[in-house]
């Protein structure tokens, strides 16, 4: 059993294939797959998603390209009002297994920093109120989003496709928090990452996709999919030194702790 702790299935540029590549997933051991939403529309799909697929499980949550309005603008204070009290609606759900994605994005700047911290704050207060985790994109915002964790310690997160070295793991792992890898670290020129995905604890550990972007090196150029998560946890096994089906276990353990799945 592989679990695929990050994807986003609605993507279009699935919608001519969807089944498929579902199917191939799960013929190559891809037994459960997290569909993260990104804003209350991509939000509501994987719950929709999920309900009509065994071994698919929702989250819902906004990314921080996407707390202003469309046009750029930022909203008004009854439009904000209006999407927290939905988001938070189905995050209460009972199929609902994290809020998010969250975070801060200080690389692409699509959103002003300080309106990214507000969200965040309140995603994490939302995932402490709820019992559930939260699922962290953190792109050239170290400090800040080690800086609003700490401030936050009753929530559990994932920080959701770890790009940083050992160097900055661990802030992470001594607030007891989750990390995981994404087809990044199978990239030539990425041996900080590769460094940090064997310090990493052996009950911290998840792998994603964060499809259908970074596929991993031998698909790289190709749209990713969940089941290219394979090429991802063979390069950490080799890394780490372990056995690849002890390391599908074991990450599939820990994603079924951090995200209240069913059993193995």
């Amino acid at each position: 059993m592989i679990t695929d702790t990050h994807s986003h299935l609605f993507w279009k540029r699935f919608d001519d294939d969807r089944e498929e590549v579902i199917a191939r997933a799960k013929s190559c051991g891809v037994g459960r797959m997290l569909v993260v939403g990104t804003n209350l529309e991509t939000s509501k799909q994987a719950f929709a998603l999920a309900a009509h697929h065994d071994g698919l499980f929702p989250t819902a949550g906004i990314h921080p390209h996407d707390v202003v309005a469309p046009e750029g603008a930022p909203e008004s204070a009854s439009d904000m009002d209006a999407e927290r009290e939905a988001i938070a609606s189905l995050c209460a759900r009972p199929e609902c297994v994290a809020v998010g994605e969250t975070g801060l994005d200080y690389f692409r700047n699509h959103s002003p920093q300080a309106t990214q911290r507000d969200w965040l704050h309140w995603h994490l207060e939302l995932a402490a109120l709820l019992h559930k985790p939260a699922i962290i994109h953190c792109r050239e915002a170290h400090e800040d989003t080690i800086q609003i964790l700490t401030e936050h310690p009753q929530t559990r997160v994932v920080m959701h496709c770890y790009s940083m070295g050992a160097e900055e793991l661990s802030p992470y792992l001594d607030l007891g928090h989750y990390i995981s890898f994404s087809g990044i670290v199978t990239y030539p020129k990425n041996d900080d990452n590769r460094a940090a995905a064997a310090a990493v604890p052996d009950d911290r550990l998840l792998v994603e996709t964060d499809c259908p972007f970074l596929a991993p090196q031998p698909m790289r150029g190709q749209r990713n999919e969940p089941a290219f998560v394979t090429a991802t946890l063979e390069a950490i096994a080799k890394i780490r030194g372990e056995d690849p089906d002890h390391l599908a276990l074991q990450t599939s353990q820990n994603a079924a702790t951090l995200f209240g799945l069913p059993p193995l």
